[in-house]
């Protein structure tokens, strides 16, 4: 099962990676492009793959190479494709047929990234902390992280039961997100991202307290419809998503109405965040970028 699709921010490189079977995944083109610092990774992995094959013998014997799999990784664009990727171990293989410099601090944070998995496993609240760590470093108010940390869960509980109802993660997880907050902002998220200004950051670490507000009633309503009508299938919980973020919606302009405030808004955290890590190491070397 594939989970956890999440970004790391390693020495200033971002390294994708992902769940699978209760072991961490990471992106092999990534990797390589911290390794070289090349300006195609893609092509040096293709071609680094392919020596590696023909000289263990792998390219008659796929499984000689078990730590390798071709997993869905989330692109720029937002979509997921299809990439080669590699557990601890194959990760350390590689490492091996790369000359570079950076090969030592790699091996010594895998160590580390997989000693955490383990610690998380054992006690959740673990890694819950490290992440409310996380936006302390960048500056976030207690009462922004705990809200924050409150639409994370409620996200992951409507993930989770989309997972069961049949719907497929990637495009039909972003359609359905779409429709939600289309529906309760009256923007898509890629609007709401260029009304505040961003590009690749993350928007729900830019929102407000009353967006994140708005956005977990949308999901939290989208959810309780789901299982109410035991919605299967990507139609089902299409309407689903729509009916959840229209209910948010009719909240979200009632409380503009009654509060005479407008709910979306432009301000972002970038300067704030700018500015501490001009002063401070926002992300330890070992840690998760939070969803």
């Amino acid at each position: 099962m594939e989970q956890d699709n999440k970004i790391v921010l390693f020495q200033e490189s971002q390294i994708r990676r992902l769940v699978v079977d209760g072991r961490w995944f990471f992106n092999l083109v990534d990797v390589i492009g911290f390794l070289t610092d090349s300006p195609q990774p893609r092509v040096y992995w293709s071609r680094l793959r392919k020596k590696i094959l023909e000289e263990s013998g792998a390219k008659s014997n796929p499984e000689l190479f078990p730590n390798w799999k071709q997993l869905k990784f989330k692109g720029t664009d937002g979509k997921f494709y299809r990439m080669d990727a590699a557990d601890t171990e194959g990760v350390l293989r590689i490492v091996m047929s790369v000359p570079s410099p950076k090969a030592e601090p790699l091996k010594l944070w895998l160590s580390q990234v997989g000693r955490e998995h383990i610690e998380e496993i054992e006690n959740p609240e673990l890694g819950i902390e490290r992440i409310r760590a996380i936006y302390k470093a960048k500056g976030y108010a207690d009462e922004w992280i705990d809200m924050r940390l409150k639409s994370i869960d409620i996200r992951k509980q409507l993930t989770d039961e989309w997972q069961q109802r049949g719907i497929k993660e990637g495009q039909e997880y972003a359609i359905l997100t779409a429709e939600i907050a289309k529906a309760t902002f009256g923007l898509t998220p890629s609007e709401h991202k260029n009304l505040k200004n961003l590009d690749r950051q993350n928007l729900r670490d830019h929102m407000t307290n009353l967006e994140l507000i708005f956005s977990m009633l949308g999901e939290e309503a989208t959810r309780t419809i789901a299982v109410r009508d035991d919605a299967q299938g990507f139609p089902d919980n299409y309407d689903a998503a729509a009916r959840g973020g229209t209910m948010a919606g009719n909240a979200r302009r009632s409380f503009e109405q009654t509060e005479n405030v407008k709910v979306v808004s432009a301000e972002n955290f970038l300067q704030q965040v700018g500015e501490k890590k001009e002063n401070t190491e926002i992300l330890p070397k070992n840690s998760t970028k939070p969803d």
